[in-house]
């Protein structure tokens, strides 16, 4: 049986991903996605994270996020991790496999999480994009906004919120939202980001 032939855009997708530097320095440096990088350099410049802290990772597979926040709260902290796709273990990192949306793996997330003491909520979930702009924010804004309600039900007082945006309808009023509920709202592109992608990382500092 042939292969089905690829459309453009995803032609175009593959070419640019097998070109794309970050791709090839995260198999040479044992990364599982390209995405760590974005998470090492956000690290670097604001100082998230510390040893013995508890995160949530929601989007967490293929795993990139949770390797970065595991190697620095080391054994002492704690990985709490979520995905519509599967993921392969990390070690004290415990991966829910389900859909965020739906209700029963929110649920269940929630629970596991129960009076942890969370200090950090982490999201670089973003929906299977449609092609059509005006769908594509709203899903996109829904996972966040989403998000945000996680946090504001398991993060300590003091606790902080970390997730990728897209620039579109909605936007602005959201991190206005934050900036409500939290001391100290950021917004970052790093380097890793691809530059015609719209994506930025909104970081939300001490939950008050």
């Amino acid at each position: 049986m042939s292969k089905a032939k690829l459309s453009k855009s995803s032609d175009a997708w593959l070419r640019e991903h097998h070109a794309d530097p970050y791709v090839a320095k995260a198999r040479q440096d044992g990364y599982r996605s390209r995405a760590a990088y974005k998470l090492l350099e956000l690290n670097q410049k604001n100082k998230l994270f510390k040893s013995g802290m508890k995160i949530v990772d929601l989007g967490a597979a293929p795993g990139g996020w949770s390797q970065i926040a595991q190697n620095i709260v080391t054994e002492h902290g704690k990985i709490f991790a979520l995905d519509i796709l599967p993921m392969d273990p990390l070690a004290d990192v415990t991966f829910i496999q389900g859909d965020f949306t739906e209700n029963e793996p929110y649920q269940e997330l929630l629970a596991l999480t129960q009076n942890k003491k969370i200090d950090w909520v982490i999201s670089d979930m973003a929906p299977n994009m449609s092609g059509n702009t005006t769908t594509d924010q709203i899903r996109s804004l829904y996972l966040v906004e989403l998000a945000v309600d996680f946090a504001e039900q398991t993060l300590t007082t003091g606790g902080s919120f970390l997730a990728k945006i897209f620039h579109g309808a909605g936007s602005d009023d959201l991190i206005k939202n934050l900036r409500e509920s939290y001391s100290r709202v950021v917004i970052r592109k790093p380097d890793a980001s691809r530059a015609r992608s719209s994506e930025v990382y909104v970081i939300a500092f001490d939950k008050k």
